[in-house]
């Protein structure tokens, strides 16, 4: 019988019947723990993905229960395999169609960086084009390191300041791909 593992909870104050913590800590774990993957997969590590959300490693088990096949409903993007540069135009609309917070994993070495494909037509990583957040190497890379990529981001995510999407430094981060925000 496998024992039930709990999200800590945030540094707080703790008394009779009450728990108080910073609110942006409280927010950082509820996304932390509940994110919606979207799997945009074109060769061989979407099998190990769908292996992953599989009941042998079941990626549900860390609050990404739900995969979604609409940008508007996902906030964690995972591109596995590789990119030929017809579909980046894609690629960027479907991470640009992401509502804000969004993060974005790269799966496998073609993903995160062309792999074995050194060639006028494939995309030499994903992050030529849009921002990556975890890199997880492989070719295909094992479920048990997707899952672990899926562990980096949440603490990436549970950490995130709540202002951080406004600085100008994202700001100017998402310029620096040509993607236009228009929050202000």
């Amino acid at each position: 019988m496998s024992k039930v593992t709990l999200a800590e909870a945030p540094p707080g104050v703790e008394g009779a019947g009450f728990f108080a913590t910073r609110l942006d800590k409280a927010i950082g774990l509820a996304r932390a723990n509940s994110l919606w993957p979207l799997p945009f997969a074109t060769s061989c590590c979407g099998i190990e993905f769908m292996a992953t959300m599989g009941s042998t490693y079941d990626l549900a088990r860390f609050g990404a229960e739900r995969p979604s096949f609409s940008p508007r409903q996902a906030d964690m993007l995972l591109v596995m395999g590789t990119i030929a540069k017809k579909m980046a135009p894609v690629l960027k609309q479907v991470y640009v169609q992401m509502a804000e917070p969004r993060w974005v994993i790269a799966v496998g070495a073609c993903a995160s960086s062309g792999g074995i494909f050194d060639t006028y037509s494939v995309l030499q990583g994903i992050d030529e084009i849009i921002p990556v957040d975890v890199y997880v190497p492989g070719c295909p890379p094992r479920p048990e390191a997707i899952l672990d990529g899926v562990l980096m981001l949440q603490e990436i995510v549970k950490n995130e300041s709540l202002n951080r999407r406004n600085t100008p430094e994202y700001k100017a981060l998402l310029e620096k791909y040509g993607i236009i925000t228009d929050n202000g």
